[in-house]
């Protein structure tokens, strides 16, 4: 009896919104729970129990992050998935979510399959190149994919749709099968007649669901398609040909995000009417996030304006976006499957997927200096017998990441913006080699800036009584130092959500890119385009190649999740 008492009395005992409207508007049942609770003394002790038990496994789901580690429904023997997209845009982060969910529920157990096919049923939108960058985006996140009852209307473009929200049926809901098969046979052909029709599933015109009034399930379109040319001149709808690829290729989890949920049914419903095999539908929410949007025709009105550089500009929310500035596949996986399977739609903080993937950079990214070229100070070290290299390091947490070179020379080069700070005879400590007395400072007259320093090493200092820790580079006669260019990026959008009704332009962050040219020493040629590295004081940075003007390395910040 404890069992089965204590689920449903701890709901109620526990819940602080519903005890007070019990006992305001059902007197006799809180006055039960009462006579319950002062008769039977072991329940209150067994309740306690119950209630500490739950607290304990919440907490230790909090301190773990959510997982999607979980029993899916009518799912016995081998999970076959699909990632069915449409080719009409690059894949932006929200699609990272469906994919990957796709990719671990059917590898999650033995003998599982992903099926990725597209949904290129609208040649008016798709292209080519998008299905190509589709399948490469797929790669780079590591997706590796295992491989009667209808009738013609020829309503006027408006009237059948709003017929459907009226719950009116259409004039043509009665046709005749041969009718309706004559028209189809007008609408494969791409007639001017047949052009005027489309087919529609009779299911229910007056029902409360909205996508069950009798759906669109084919309709003409001329436009030659980028893959079979002008073969087809009529395309099944999404709608339509999803319930029945998945039930015929052995789909056993159709995953969609909740906003198809109304769909659910008609997706059902297509499947019953041809007797096709039913596939388990599993829903789950769209990932969002503050100051992004994620409309592909949003996203290409970026472009198209020049905004950004293209769809896998840094900025951008596609997947290349997202890597090229310096996301990792398993940061992303990481982030994916800890939000758990809630379906609750929110705007996530950009800050926290990048300090998923902070802690998988940290640990590997070799660590360079680098120093704004602006102004730059120089700086004579007093009492150097002479100059000297020394090995360190790339990575002072490990060690098997190899070795580098650092030269010790009796000139050095400091950021001007470390130089205005100083003052004679303060000690400082110079990074990577100790400390040093600063003995003079030297001004230029007209500006009054920093020109140059005079530094007495003092390597005997603790380094943990100096108030200023300061990177340099040695300035040898004859070594050019490396240029880069150091981007660092802001968000596209100034509002954390913006409203369908919202103006795009009026929303626009004007300025999003700031670049910054620095030197570093030779070390670091050895870096390979797509590598993060960590400049010292500066964050972490992703090498994405050479300008093609100056020959400049370019890097982009990799944000961590810090404000």
């Amino acid at each position: 009896m404890c069992s089965k008492l204590l689920p449903k009395a701890g709901r109620v005992r526990g819940n602080k919104a519903a005890r007070p409207i019990l006992r305001k508007f059902t007197t006799n049942v809180a006055r039960w729970y009462d006579h319950v609770e002062s008769s039977t003394p072991w329940l209150e002790t067994c309740l306690e129990e119950f209630n500490r038990h739950s607290s304990n496994q919440r907490m230790a789901a909090s301190s773990s992050g959510a997982s999607y580690e979980i029993d899916l429904p009518d799912t016995s023997g081998p999970v076959v998935t699909r990632f069915p997209p449409e080719p009409s845009g690059y894949l932006h982060v929200g699609h990272a979510k469906a994919a990957l969910l796709n990719e671990h529920f059917a590898h999650a157990q033995p003998d599982g399959k992903l099926i990725c096919r597209f949904d290129d049923t609208n040649p008016s939108k798709e292209s080519q190149e998008f299905q190509d960058s589709i399948l490469f985006d797929l790669k780079l996140m590591d997706v590796v994919p295992d491989a009667g009852k209808a009738f013609a209307d020829d309503s006027e473009l408006g009237k059948g749709d709003q017929d459907r929200r009226n719950r009116l049926p259409s004039k043509r809901r009665d046709l005749s099968i041969e009718e309706t098969l004559g028209h189809f046979a007008e609408m494969k052909e791409g007639t001017a007649e047949g052009q005027r029709w489309c087919l529609r599933a009779r299911i229910a015109y007056d029902h409360l669901n909205g996508t069950l009034r009798d759906p669109v399930i084919y309709r003409c379109n001329l436009q030659p398609h980028h893959r079979t040319g002008k073969t087809w001149k009529i395309y099944p709808t999404y709608d339509f040909c999803a319930p029945i690829l998945d039930s015929l290729e052995g789909v056993t989890l159709a995953l969609r995000t909740n906003e198809y949920r109304d769909r659910n049914a008609q997706y059902e419903w297509m499947q019953q009417a041809l007797g096709l095999r039913a596939v388990t539908i599993w829903d789950f929410s769209r990932m969002n996030f503050v100051r992004t949007v994620l409309s592909k025709r949003k996203l290409a009105r970026i472009v198209a304006q020049g905004r950004v550089w293209g769809r896998d500009d840094p900025r951008m929310p596609t997947i290349r976006g997202i890597m090229r500035r310096g996301m990792t596949v398993s940061a992303l996986r990481d982030f994916i499957l800890k939000q758990g399977p809630s379906k609750n739609i929110l705007n996530l903080e950009w800050g926290a997927l990048w300090a998923v993937n902070r802690k998988g950079i940290d640990p590997v990214a070799p660590r360079y200096t680098a120093i704004d070229v602006q102004d730059v100070v120089r700086c004579n070290i007093i009492g150097l017998a002479a100059k000297r290299s020394a090995q360190r390091p790339l990575h002072p947490k490990n060690p098997a990441m190899g070795i580098r070179s650092l030269t010790y020379a009796d000139v050095i080069l400091i950021e001007q913006a470390d130089a205005e700070t100083f003052e004679v005879d303060e000690e400082i400590t110079l990074m990577g080699w100790g400390n040093a007395f600063i003995r003079s400072i030297k001004k230029d007259e007209a500006s009054g800036r920093v020109s140059a320093l005079d530094v007495k090493l003092h390597l005997d200092g603790d380094f943990k009584k100096t108030k200023k820790k300061v990177t340099w580079l040695a300035g040898v006669p004859g070594e050019e130092p490396v240029e880069l260019d150091l981007h660092t990026f802001d968000f596209l959008i100034t509002k954390d959500k913006l409203e369908p009704a919202d103006d795009l332009e009026g929303n626009l962050t004007p300025v999003t890119q700031t670049v910054v040219r620095a030197m570093t020493d030779g070390e670091i040629r050895a870096v390979q385009p797509g590598t993060t590295v960590q400049f010292e004081r500066k964050g972490f940075f992703r090498f994405d190649g050479f300008d093609q003007d100056s020959g400049a390395m370019v890097f982009f910040d990799v944000p961590t999740g810090k404000a």
